[in-house]
């Protein structure tokens, strides 16, 4: 008899996301009894505001609902996107520009299939979200790292990119703020960045899904703002896929409603392609997310002043371990400390020699669950995110301390 066809190699080469991975492990330890503190998945630990559910219970009355709606979206939703890419980003926009996607993956996935070929470089700064990388590959794309270290607050420079790009070249990935390491590009730095794509013809696919978390660079002083590409430089609007979505800001990550937002003839493909993959997203979802953009903010914002609040605990907790660097992030809520100087040194009977293994050794010995530095590019940091209860938080860095002491 003849054997199988194989299955598909593209798909057999895709790594599991590795923060899933992490946060999976740390809740079949809990589930087991073990107290684990886990700061891997980045999900706020606040329920969504009730006005959102409350709109969405209303919209299962509505047998309309219950039908097929636009591939593309809700009209009325595609609307609020427009109008908050307008508030937020800086660009006006057309509601046909606007494709609602079944979360921010998805967008990010259609983002690179619409603008990838085969054989295309995609210029990716590091460290990055574990998804990147993956979703270039499935576009028949090479990722090209481009790595800044906590010496440059994890965020690369236009030489650094140009020494990169090579004829290949035909995307940037661009994240302001950052996950993992919760940087945000200053407004000179995005308006040179984009001006650098702009001159040579590069597509950036822009990931805004953190823009309205942000926080003072010092003290209580003026929050920093995350400037849009098309902001800064609104000819870049032309070559330039933005995605987003209401997981991160109201605490909709179940929701599972993003949206990418770019120019009409990249929209229609990208739509073209959602037409075939999925069809509309979840119509309740899609009138909780018009309730989240169109309704009062109060919410999102006690609760990006509650993650402001767990930064600063953070940052300063984890600044007293001898051998961690910790630069101060401004955006999202993860820190992203440097642990190179842990490595190669014993801690309860083992010496680990990557982010990797100390990773192993802090669940195993701490009960703290963190993903190590090798999910985002390269080894010697970890990721940990403060979108997690108060007492847990602190909690888990005074576990660390005390497996640290000196």
């Amino acid at each position: 008899m003849t054997e199988r066809a194989p299955l598909s190699r593209k798909l057999s080469a895709i790594a599991e996301s590795a923060t899933l991975k992490v946060d999976a492990k740390a809740k079949a330890l809990k589930a087991e009894g073990k107290p684990v503190v886990s700061y891997a998945a980045g999900e706020p630990d606040f329920a969504t505001p009730q006005f959102i559910v409350d709109a969405a219970a209303e919209a299962l009355a509505n047998p309309a609902n219950y039908r097929y709606t636009p591939a593309a979206g809700l009209p009325e939703l595609r609307e609020a996107i427009a109008a908050k890419t307008l508030r937020d980003s800086g660009l006006e926009v057309s509601p046909s520009q606007v494709i609602v996607t079944n979360g921010g993956k998805q967008s990010v996935y259609q983002a690179f299939q619409a603008v990838v070929n085969p054989g295309d470089e995609v210029l990716l700064p590091a460290p990055y979200w574990t998804t990147y990388p993956e979703a270039i590959r499935l576009a028949d794309g090479t990722p090209v790292e481009v790595f800044a270290g906590a010496d440059q607050d994890y965020k690369v420079t236009v030489d650094q990119l140009e020494a990169a790009r090579t004829e290949r070249t035909t995307v940037l990935v661009f994240v302001s703020p950052s996950n993992p390491t919760g940087s945000v590009y200053s407004p000179e730095e995005t308006k040179a960045i984009a001006a650098w794509a702009l001159e040579h013809g590069i597509w950036i696919v822009s990931d805004e899904i953190y823009q309205n978390l942000t926080y003072p660079s010092t003290g209580s002083g003026t929050r920093v703002k995350a400037t849009s590409v098309v902001e800064a430089v609104p000819e870049v609007a032309g070559q330039t896929i933005l995605v987003n979505g209401v997981a991160k800001t109201y605490a909709m990550t179940g929701w599972r409603v993003g949206w990418m937002v770019g120019p009409a003839d990249a929209i229609k493909i990208a739509g073209n392609l959602q037409s075939h993959l999925t069809s509309n997203v979840n119509n309740v979802a899609q009138r909780a997310a018009i309730a989240a953009l169109n309704g009062p903010q109060t919410e999102a914002e006690q609760m990006r002043e509650a993650f402001d609040r767990r930064r600063r605990l953070i940052v300063s907790e984890l600044s007293k371990i001898d051998g961690l660097v910790v630069p101060n992030p401004t955006g999202a809520f993860y820190v992203y400390p440097d642990v190179q100087g842990l490595l190669g040194r014993t801690w309860g009977g083992v010496t680990p020699t990557t982010s990797l293994e100390l990773a192993d050794l802090i669940l195993d010995q701490a009960e703290v669950a963190v993903v190590p530095g090798e999910a985002f590019g390269p080894s010697g940091y970890i990721r940990m995110s403060y979108a997690l209860g108060d007492d847990q938080l602190f909690e888990g860095v005074q576990r660390l301390q005390r497996l640290f002491a000196s």
